[in-house]
């Protein structure tokens, strides 16, 4: 994520802020803009923006729940923002514990959020667009009913126990997992909606097959085999163990995969890091974003060249904090191929511009960050 700051005094704020602690502006995050807003609010409740951009007034979910800092234009007939209105289905919100949960679900879903809008990909809420929309429902367990993390034809359904990290470390422990977040899960999902609307029954699909295998084969008999007798030999080819289960798994695990490349180089460069000892005697490393060039090999090249020793340097940085690696990954050849092959098609959409009506763009530079 590339670095905030207020509209009016120019310090530096964070993505969640509300409030600049420097000058007291109320702040909201403008999504069309991909940056901060800073505002004054009346007694009455009217907020006034602080410079010559659009007006703008904030989310419903901010006046009613505080639970999101994002912004609606002033003269949209929307009450939500845009990445509010996908939420479709709520846990019953009478148990305090569930309004923390969704309040920390929502702040990790505008955060991937973000990252879509700033690749130039369509997010269009299911009530808009009935067909290809998406869609989040977040639910808890019954007594008599499990509720399972998934995608079903643009609807993601996600347990609200996952914002418990109590529950999501036992979890994770349990599945052998080395990686488990909530941003994680939502790349992984949203993974799935967008293999629905840039593969399916597009001319990508054979180059899909190729690379991923047959998404034809039975999913069901797929993932028992997988959890009976999962593959030795995963590490040669996957990303991780779960990616081996299946094609749509596989190309979800690297679409997740391609999201934290992207949203980590770009973290990395708003910062301006550099490593002057990433490898004795090389030159230092310099972050820089990836951005949308067309030439699918740069993946591999940003990949190799910057995000490795990126990678490296934010590990020891965790381990230094007695936690676990944030990035616990190993990158075989064939995964590399299978980004550059995602980097391709995203970069192919943006440059074709042809979103559904409805959605959430970007100016026209946007996708040449």
């Amino acid at each position: 994520m590339k670095t905030l700051h207020c509209e009016r005094c120019g310090v530096r704020v964070f993505f969640e802020n509300v409030t600049c602690g420097n000058c007291g502006a109320s702040l909201g995050f403008v999504p069309s803009e991909l940056g901060m807003g800073a505002f004054e609010v009346t007694a009455e409740g009217v907020w006034s923006r602080l410079s010559d951009r659009p007006a703008q007034r904030p989310c419903a979910n901010y006046t009613s729940y505080q639970v999101c800092n994002w912004m609606v234009p002033a003269e949209s007939g929307d009450v939500h923002c845009v990445s509010c209105r996908t939420t479709q289905i709520l846990p019953s919100l009478d148990k305090p514990q569930n309004l923390l949960h969704w309040a920390t679900i929502e702040q990790s879903k505008r955060r991937m959020v973000y990252s879509l809008l700033s690749m130039g990909l369509p997010v269009v809420p299911r009530t808009e667009d009935t067909t290809l929309g998406l869609a989040f429902r977040f639910l808890e367990d019954q007594p008599s009913k499990r509720v399972l993390t998934g995608h079903d034809s643009g609807v993601i359904t996600l347990n609200v126990a996952e914002a418990d990290n109590a529950h999501r470390e036992k979890v994770r422990a349990a599945m052998h997992e080395p990686y488990r977040t909530l941003l994680g899960h939502f790349r992984h999902e949203v993974g799935h909606y967008y293999w629905d609307v840039l593969i399916d029954n597009t001319e990508w699909l054979p180059r899909y097959r190729k690379l991923f295998g047959d998404e034809r084969a039975d999913y069901e008999t797929a993932l028992k085999q997988h959890y009976d007798s999962p593959r030795a030999d995963w590490q040669d080819q996957f990303v991780s163990v779960y990616a081996s289960s299946h094609p749509w798994e596989d190309w979800a695990e690297c679409w997740a995969h391609y999201m934290h490349l992207q949203d980590g180089l770009e973290t990395a460069a708003a910062w301006g890091l550099q490593l002057d000892n990433a490898l004795p005697g090389s030159p230092p490393v310099r972050a820089s974003a990836l951005g949308c060039d067309p030439d699918p090999s740069t993946v591999g090249q940003a990949l190799v060249d910057r995000w490795l020793p990126i990678s490296q340097f934010v590990n020891a940085m965790a381990r230094s904090m007695g936690v676990h690696d944030a990035y616990p990954f190993v990158v075989p050849p064939s995964v590399i191929h299978k980004l550059e092959f995602i980097h391709q098609v995203v970069c192919a959409y943006c440059s074709s511009k042809s979103a559904p009506a409805g959605d959430v763009r970007l100016p026209t530079d946007a996708c040449t960050a």
